[in-house]
């Protein structure tokens, strides 16, 4: 992951050096060409005053008398081929090369020349055009003398220019390629460092990075791993709890079930086969309910509140639902199971499923705990802002010492007649928590048994 960092850091870094360079290679052109023109612009203009010492005065006017001799001798460039014309005031040509047509713009008379860049028979030339005297007794009588040259040894000095100014570039460059490499490296030497560190670790070990020595850019990076490493360690330990329990749990059930088996088999009477198949049934309805507990357990871990769906929901309504499904269990033990409501909706923010497995372990306990010939109640209402539900039994009255402790996992009371899991009221608590709600405990009002009551916000106060 760092070498490809380090690459794109690498490419946003020096591309912009490389496109600068290509920039300033083509200004370097620019202004390599102007000098080359201005240094060679002199000579040329050198060459029109030497022109125009070969026009002489004539009865017709001015005239062009340029011997082949004279002319040689100003061809004397081995690179570049001249060209070269004179105009009289008139504008008729005195001679030269035909190929050389009348300037764009004509100069001023004050011997100043104009310069301009031209083509002649397919190559690029450098043209000067000025007016120059040609009576040594008259000034103002003037010729216009254009002087034209091609362009070789103007774009081999211009290249000469260019190529040392790049040479001198490409150097700078290839330094600072190597800085900035070396600066990337050392910039991106924390991130390695991290991630040697995490190679070293061991899976089990989420405890938190050291973010001091990291850079401030890093930083966050490095802080969000931690969080990561904190929820990973707190799902894990649920993992293992959730393991912890199962094995706690299933231990038991499961040896009675073997041992139950070993009975049966070992028995050829079909009345003693039949009472230990009833005992298996039995075992087999414990251990499902183990089960189901230990998964509602699971299910509703402290970090699950991410998958709660919370939607409106009428609690009397769905309590009566519930209480009625308890008829039956309740019947067995000649339990008077009752409910009371407000006879009105009574809306709370909750998790249907959630809240059924909340209602259902209450029930049960409440069932399951009390004496028989006794009484369960279901009750909604309100108190103040909150919604509340509330299982009052008949069972043994849990002391005040221990009421703090029944929602533990397997806390399960000394003396207690009925068997259970000890995770019914876990659940409980964990489900009401999930829903931003309380769960209290106490003594029944009639002073026999006890009150569980799940105090419920407000359906604008639940957090989403």
């Amino acid at each position: 992951m760092s070498t490809r960092l380090k690459g794109v850091l690498l490419r946003w870094l020096l591309g912009p050096l490389l496109a600068l360079l290509v920039l300033d290679t083509a200004l370097g052109w620019w202004s390599a060409a102007r000098l080359a023109n201005q240094a060679y612009d002199r000579g040329l203009h050198e060459i029109a005053r030497e022109v125009a010492l070969h026009v002489h005065a004539g009865t017709d006017g001015p005239r062009l008398d340029l011997s082949p001799a004279a002319e040689r001798a100003l061809q004397v460039d081995q690179d570049d081929r001249l060209f070269l014309r004179v105009w009289d005031a008139g504008g008729r040509a005195l001679g030269g090369d035909a190929a050389l047509g009348p300037p764009p713009r004509w100069p001023p008379r004050d011997g100043r020349p104009l310069f301009h860049s031209d083509r002649i028979a397919g190559e690029d030339v450098r043209v000067a055009v000025s007016w120059l005297p040609y009576d040594a007794q008259d000034a103002s009588r003037q010729v216009l003398v254009t002087v034209a040259e091609t362009t070789h040894k103007r774009q081999r000095l211009a290249w000469e220019i260019v190529a040392s100014l790049l040479l001198a570039q490409l150097v700078l460059i290839g330094m600072a390629v190597a800085a900035v490499y070396w600066g990337v490296g050392r910039g991106l030497r924390p991130l390695g460092a991290l991630g040697r560190a995490l190679a070293r670790r061991s899976h089990q070990d989420l405890s938190p990075l050291d973010a001091a020595h990291a850079p401030e850019e890093v930083r966050p990076l490095v802080e969000e791993v931690n969080a990561l490493m904190l929820r990973l360690g707190a799902a894990l330990d649920a993992q293992n709890r959730f393991v912890a329990d199962a094995a706690h749990q299933l231990k038991t059930p499961v040896a009675g079930l073997k041992a139950q088996i070993d009975l049966a088999l070992g028995e050829s009477d079909p009345a003693r086969v039949r009472h230990s198949l009833a005992q298996l049934h039995l075992s087999a309805e414990r251990l499902s309910r183990i089960v189901q507990q230990l998964l509602a357990l699971a299910r509703n871990e402290p970090g699950a509140a991410g998958a709660v769906r919370l939607q409106a929901l009428d609690l009397e309504a769905f309590a009566l639902e519930i209480s009625m499904e308890w008829a039956p269990q309740a019947l067995a033990r000649d339990i008077d199971l009752g409910f009371e409501g407000q006879g009105a909706p009574l809306t709370i923010d909750a998790d249907p499923d959630r809240l059924r497995d909340l209602l259902n372990n209450l029930v049960d306990n409440a069932v399951r705990y009390s004496r028989e010939g006794g009484r369960v109640t279901v009750k909604v209402g309100r108190a103040g802002e909150a919604r509340t539900l509330s299982i009052s039994d008949d069972g043994p009255t849990i002391p005040a010492e221990e009421r703090s402790r029944v929602f533990e996992r397997f806390h399960r009371l000394l003396g207690g007649r009925a068997e259970g899991s000890g995770l019914g009221l876990a659940i409980v608590s964990e489900i009401a928590a999930l829903h931003g709600a309380r769960i209290t405990l106490g003594e029944d009002h009639d002073g026999t048994g006890n009150t569980f009551t799940v105090h419920f916000p407000p359906p604008e106060a639940v957090p989403h």
